[in-house]
C-alpha cells in the first residue's frame, strides 16, 4: 500500500510538474489547453516576416516592402496558416468560454483575430475576381503581427505562472530519488523511493536527504528543516526525534525508522494543501471573473459603437481597423490574472514559512481582525509540564497520591499527564493497573483500581460539587503559576499534584506586536485562575479568562462576536475545533489534532505564536498586491478602451492593432512579475 502510495504521489509531481510545464494555463480560473506556446510563437514569428515584407500595413507601402506576380497569394496562404496554426489557442479558448457560457478574454481575442482574418479574405477575393468592386485594403499585417505578439504574451505570462507556483514545484523535488534501506545482515540496499514503506529502517549519511518521515533509532546529527517548515535553525537529533522527509541531513550519520511515505508523508499533505488551496477561489477572485466578464459585454458594446461611428466618418477599413483594436486592447487578460497569481505565490510562500493556508478567504478576512483569542497551554506556553509539588491530604503518601494518578493518566496524551507520567519515571515508582478510564469533558479522568473509583479532577469540579479540600494549600500553588489536579477516591480529596509549565520563548513579544497592531490579545484557558493571573502578568494581557470548559471557549467566540469583533482563534486540542471553525479565522497549532487542523484555515507548522504575525504580515502584503494588480489589470482597460475606440484621434492619436496588442501583453506581465515580488520578510 504504501509503495502504490509513493507511486501516485511520483505520478502527481509528475503531473504538477508537466502542468506548469507549458501545455496548460490559468485562465478564468480553469486550467485552459493552450499547446504548445513557444514553438507556435517562433512558427508564428518566422511566417510573419515575409507577411511584413509582401503586405503594406493600413494600406502604406513601407520602404523594405516589394510586391512580385503571385506574392498575394503567398501572403494569404501564409496568413490562412497563421490564423489556423496560430490563432488554435484561443479559438479554441472562445469555445470553451463559450460553452461554459463566460465569454470573457479568449473570445475577444478570437473574435479580434477572426474579423481580420475575414475581411482580408473578403478583399482578396474582391480584388482578384470582382472587377466591379474598389480596391479593398486587407488586414493580414495586422493579423500576423497581432497572434504573433499575442502568442508571444501568452508564453511570456505561462513562464511567470509557473515561476509564481515553483515554491510547491520545490517543494516536490525536496525528497531524493532514492533511500538506503538497511538489511538484516546490516548491509545497506540502494531502492527507489517509490518502493519504500513504513517500518523499513533507512540510513541517512552526512548532507543527504531525508527521504520520509520517521524516528530516530540510532545516530546524532542537526538536521536542517528549512526548506520544509521554514525553521531556520538546526534541529538536534537523537534517538527517540521524529524526522521530516524532505529536510537536510548535517554531519552525522541517522538511522531512521520509516513511520511516513507516499501520501502520509509531511510534505506530501503539505503540497495537497497547498494545491487545494490554491484551486480554492477566494471572494477577490470571483470579483475579478465577474469584472472580466463585465468587460466583455462592455467591450462588444462599445466595439459596436466604434464600428458604426468610424464607418460613417472614414468607411469601412477604418472602421474594421478601429473595431479590431478595441476588441484586442479590450481583452482582461491581466484582470483574470492578477488574484490568481498573487494567491499562488502567497500559499507557496506561506507553506515554506511554516504557514499552511486551507481556507484562502483566511487572507482577506485578516485586515478586519482586531481580537485574537488564544489557548493558554501549548499555543503560549511550552505545555510541557513538570511536577513542582506532591501533596498528600489523608494516610496516603506522596508517592502513592503520584502512583494512583499515574495509573489513571498511563494512556492519556495531556501535557498534565505526561508530567505525571515523567516524575513516576523519574522515581522508579511501580503503578497499579487502572480499568474502565474515562475522559471527564472539561474536568480530567475517572476509572477503577482494585475495584476502587478515582477520578483526577480540577479545583472548579470540587467548589461546584461543594467538596472539601485544602484551600490555603491550594491558593499558595496556584498563586505560584502552578496548574492543580486533584486526586478524588469517591467524594474524598486524597491529594493534589501541582506542575508548572513555560513561557515560549517569543509569546511576549507576539502579545507586544498584536498590541502594536492595534489587536486586542485574550487567553483562555481551562486551568486554574491564580495560574492564569500570573501568566497574563508576565505577558501583558489584560484580557483573560481561566477555569473554562470546552464549550466555553465556543461561548467566549461568539461572545466577543456579538460585541462587533472580529475574531481570530488560536488551539490545537480536540475541543478547541468548535471554537476554530466558529471564527473569522482559526489557526491550529501544528501540533495539535487532526481534528484541530481540519477545522482551521490557517495552520502554524512550527508552533509557535509568533508565526502569527507572519500570518498577518502576509495576509497584509498579499492584499496590497491583490489591489495593485487590480488597478493594473482592469486600470490598463479604462484608459486603454477609449484610446483604441480613437476617441483623441482628432489631435492624432490613434492605436493600430499591433499596438494594443502589446500593450496588452505589456499589461499582463506586469501583473505577473508584480505577484513575483510579494516576500514575506
Amino acid at each position: 500500500m504504501a509503495a502504490k502510495d509513493n507511486m501516485k504521489m511520483a505520478h502527481d509531481m509528475e503531473s504538477m510538474d508537466h502542468d506548469m510545464s507549458g501545455d496548460t494555463m490559468m485562465h478564468g480560473g480553469h486550467m485552459m489547453h493552450m499547446g504548445n506556446l513557444k514553438q507556435k510563437f517562433w512558427v508564428a514569428l518566422i511566417l510573419t516576416i515575409p507577411v511584413i515584407l509582401l503586405t503594406p500595413m493600413m494600406g502604406l507601402h513601407l520602404p523594405f516592402q516589394f510586391t512580385f506576380p503571385g506574392s498575394d497569394w503567398l501572403v494569404l496562404i501564409v496568413a490562412t496558416f497563421l490564423f489556423i496554426y496560430g490563432g488554435k489557442p484561443f479559438l479554441q479558448g472562445a469555445q470553451m468560454e463559450l460553452t461554459e457560457r463566460k465569454p470573457a478574454m479568449m473570445m475577444l481575442i478570437a473574435l479580434g483575430i477572426s474579423v481580420a482574418y475575414i475581411y482580408s479574405v473578403w478583399a482578396f477575393i474582391a480584388n482578384h475576381f470582382l472587377s466591379t468592386v474598389p480596391h479593398q485594403m486587407d488586414f493580414f499585417w495586422e493579423l500576423a503581427t497581432l497572434i504573433t505578439i499575442m502568442l508571444l504574451g501568452h508564453w511570456l505570462e505561462m513562464n511567470a505562472i509557473s515561476s509564481a507556483g515553483s515554491a510547491v514545484e520545490k517543494m516536490a523535488a525536496l525528497l531524493p530519488g532514492q533511500a538506503h534501506v538497511l538489511q538484516a545482515d546490516g548491509s545497506l540496499q540502494d531502492i527507489e523511493l517509490a518502493e519504500l514503506q513504513a517500518q523499513q529502517q533507512v540510513v541517512v549519511k552526512a548532507g543527504e536527504k531525508i527521504p520520509a518521515d520517521g524516528r530516530v533509532v540510532a545516530g546524532q546529527s542537526a538536521v536542517n528543516e528549512a526548506l520544509v517548515t521554514g525553521e531556520a535553525k538546526l534541529i538536534e537529533k537523537t534517538p527517540g526525534a521524529q524526522v521530516i522527509g524532505g529536510a537536510v541531513n548535517g554531519t552525522g550519520t541517522l538511522t531512521i525508522e520509516v513511520t511516513g511515505t507516499g501520501e502520509t508523508g509531511y510534505l506530501s499533505q503539505v503540497m495537497k494543501l497547498v494545491q487545494q488551496a490554491q484551486q480554492h477561489k477566494s471572494q477577490a477572485e470571483n470579483l475579478a471573473d465577474k469584472v472580466a466578464g463585465w468587460l466583455f459585454y462592455a467591450a462588444t458594446i462599445i466595439g459596436l459603437v466604434t464600428f458604426i461611428v468610424w464607418l460613417s466618418l472614414s468607411g469601412l477599413n477604418v472602421a474594421l481597423e478601429r473595431t479590431v483594436t478595441v476588441l484586442v486592447i479590450a481583452c482582461p487578460h491581466a484582470l483574470g490574472l492578477a488574484i490568481p497569481l498573487v494567491v499562488a505565490r502567497s500559499t507557496a510562500l506561506g507553506a515554506t514559512h511554516g504557514l499552511l493556508l486551507r481556507n484562502r478567504n483566511a487572507l482577506e478576512a485578516a485586515k478586519q481582525i482586531d481580537t485574537v483569542l488564544m489557548d493558554k497551554t501549548g499555543t503560549l506556553t511550552e505545555g510541557n509540564f513538570k511536577v513542582k509539588s506532591v501533596v498528600a491530604f489523608g494516610q496516603e503518601s506522596q508517592d502513592d497520591v503520584l502512583r494512583l494518578m499515574a495509573a489513571l493518566e498511563a494512556n492519556a496524551s495531556h501535557p498534565l499527564a505526561v508530567g505525571i507520567l515523567a516524575a513516576v519515571k523519574a522515581q522508579k515508582l511501580v503503578l497499579p493497573t487502572a480499568t474502565d478510564v474515562k475522559q471527564l469533558s472539561g474536568v480530567g479522568l475517572q476509572g477503577r483500581i482494585d475495584q476502587v473509583d478515582y477520578a483526577i479532577v480540577t479545583a472548579a469540579y470540587l467548589q461546584q460539587k461543594q467538596l472539601d479540600f485544602e484551600q490555603t494549600v491550594y491558593d499558595n500553588l496556584a498563586a505560584q503559576g502552578n496548574s492543580i489536579s486533584f486526586l478524588l477516591r469517591g467524594e474524598q480529596v486524597l491529594g493534589l499534584v501541582a506542575q508548572g509549565d513555560q513561557i515560549k520563548p517569543n509569546a511576549a513579544d507576539f502579545i507586544q506586536h498584536l498590541k502594536a497592531r492595534g489587536i486586542r490579545p485574550v487567553m483562555l484557558t481551562g486551568d486554574n485562575q491564580a495560574a492564569a493571573a500570573l501568566v497574563a502578568q508576565q505577558l501583558g494581557i489584560d484580557d483573560f479568562h481561566a477555569q473554562l470548559l470546552p464549550e466555553d471557549k465556543t461561548k467566549m467566540v461568539a461572545q466577543y462576536q456579538a460585541q462587533g469583533q472580529r475574531v481570530l482563534m488560536v488551539g490545537d486540542g480536540v475541543n478547541d475545533a468548535p471554537s476554530l471553525a466558529a471564527a473569522e479565522i482559526g489557526v491550529a497549532i501544528g501540533a495539535g489534532t487532526d481534528v484541530a487542523i481540519d477545522s482551521a484555515d490557517v495552520v502554524l507548522v512550527r508552533s509557535d505564536p509568533a508565526d502569527i504575525i507572519n500570518f498577518l504580515n502576509l495576509a497584509q502584503r498579499t492584499m496590497r498586491k491583490m489591489v495593485q494588480n487590480l488597478w493594473w489589470g482592469a486600470g490598463y482597460n479604462i484608459v486603454a478602451l477609449p484610446l483604441a475606440a480613437g476617441i483623441l484621434a482628432p489631435i492624432g492619436v490613434l492605436l493600430s492593432p499591433a499596438v494594443g496588442a502589446v500593450l496588452m501583453s505589456l499589461s499582463t506581465i506586469v501583473v505577473a512579475i508584480n505577484a513575483l515580488t510579494l516576500k514575506l520578510k
